[in-house]
């Protein structure tokens, strides 16, 4: 009889209770999985953002257009090395409900500029450029929709129409780009600036906005005041940031979800590990005429109390392993229907070990309120 033997029969003396614990604690630790992921989704383009790279929109708000004549006195700021404009194109695939991440882009400028994120072979590259109706498809949309290259794909925008009251373009894709670092997503499509401007009924000679590289980060603040001040008291002022900022703004769109999410989970997940806490300290209650048999017997104090730590971490694994794997499986199958909005969505092996490490740390307030409990228990108990 050694302890590990006596942990497990102590655990699962009242297989009932022992079972209700450990899915409680399977629950909670899904539930952590997921919000970490979901964390982890909505920062993930943050995290992206090359120091840099700065985005110039408009100052009102980055939804309202930009004169396309800006474009060139941006690019020549001092200090500016590479320059490339957008528009967003709100476009969908079929229905409307198959929302995707479609932009109008200036071909040369934008592959020049993007060129440590995404690789694109040298043919498409050139057929990108040549193609009026050319689109490049990242490999995520790609495989999502089962598209390949030299299909003819129409996709409809939710924003614009056509001059002749289409809302439906049609594109021809030349290349498929892959990522050039895991943190890089693909899903969304590139296609040719001019083939749009020329064809939308309204809002010509605009465009969304502007992303920069500069000489050096170190001269980003300077650039960004340039820049601002360039066009200030115009009809379209603008507002300068930073990538990493652009990228927070555009998510803030879908309002603080990672927030709220964590309020409302975090809140459930502290909750279950409380109720578990309270039901194991009550199955310790119950042994206090074990304990007093065990010091007889000659168990010293700190002995009993590894015990009883040992059936709390016993009890985390139990629970913890499963429940990060069916957070796993949680998150494939959320990515497939939210991709276009949480394409990262995933449990990574730093949410797998910090959630490990919560697990198995006795500082965790499920293991600190049992050793708590049990330190009381073991100094009254006299023998």
């Amino acid at each position: 009889m050694n302890d590990l033997v006596l942990i497990r029969k102590n655990l699962f003396r009242r297989k009932l209770r022992a079972a209700l614990m450990i899915v409680s604690i399977l629950v909670a630790f899904a539930i952590f999985g997921v919000l970490a992921g979901f964390e982890r989704a909505f920062h993930a383009g943050q995290d992206a953002a090359a120091v840099d790279r700065l985005v110039v929109v408009n100052k009102i708000n980055f939804t309202q257009p930009l004169p396309i004549a800006y474009y060139n006195r941006v690019r020549a700021v001092e200090g500016v090395r590479q320059v490339t404009h957008l528009n967003w194109f709100g476009g969908y695939y079929q229905d409307p409900k198959n929302f995707l991440i479609v932009m109008a882009v200036a071909p040369q400028t934008y592959l020049e500029l993007y060129d440590n994120d995404i690789a694109v072979d040298a043919g498409a590259r050139d057929d990108f450029v040549r193609e009026r109706t050319g689109a490049l498809v990242g490999e995520a949309m790609a495989r999502k929709w089962g598209w390949k290259v030299g299909d003819h794909v129409p996709i409809s925008s939710n924003i614009f129409s056509q001059k002749n009251g289409s809302h439906t373009w049609d594109f021809t894709i030349v290349g498929i780009f892959s990522p050039k670092s895991p943190r890089i997503d693909t899903n969304f499509m590139v296609f040719q600036y001019a083939y749009f401007d020329e064809t939308r009924s309204f809002g010509k000679d605009t465009i969304g906005w502007m992303t920069l590289r500069t000489t050096s980060p170190a001269m980003n603040d300077r650039i960004e005041k340039t820049i601002d001040q360039m066009f200030a008291n115009s009809s379209d002022e603008t507002s300068t940031d930073t990538e990493k900022a652009f990228n927070k703004a555009f998510v803030a769109q879908l309002g603080n979800i990672a927030l709220i999410v964590g309020l409302v989970v975090g809140a459930a997940f502290a909750t279950i590990l409380m109720i578990v806490g309270n039901t194991l300290i009550m199955a310790l209650r119950e042994r206090t005429r074990e304990i007093a048999v065990l010091k007889t017997l000659g168990f010293p104090a700190s002995r009993i109390l590894r015990l009883v730590l040992g059936e709390s971490l016993l009890l985390a694994f139990l629970g913890g392993l499963p429940g990060l794997g069916i957070a796993m499986l949680v998150a494939a199958s959320m990515r497939e229907s939210l991709g276009n909005f949480v394409p990262r969505l995933a449990i990574t092996p730093e949410i797998a070990v910090a959630a490990i490490a919560a697990a198995g740390t006795p500082a965790d307030p499920l293991h600190a309120r049992l050793v708590q409990a049990a330190l009381i228990m073991v100094s009254r108990v006299k023998v």
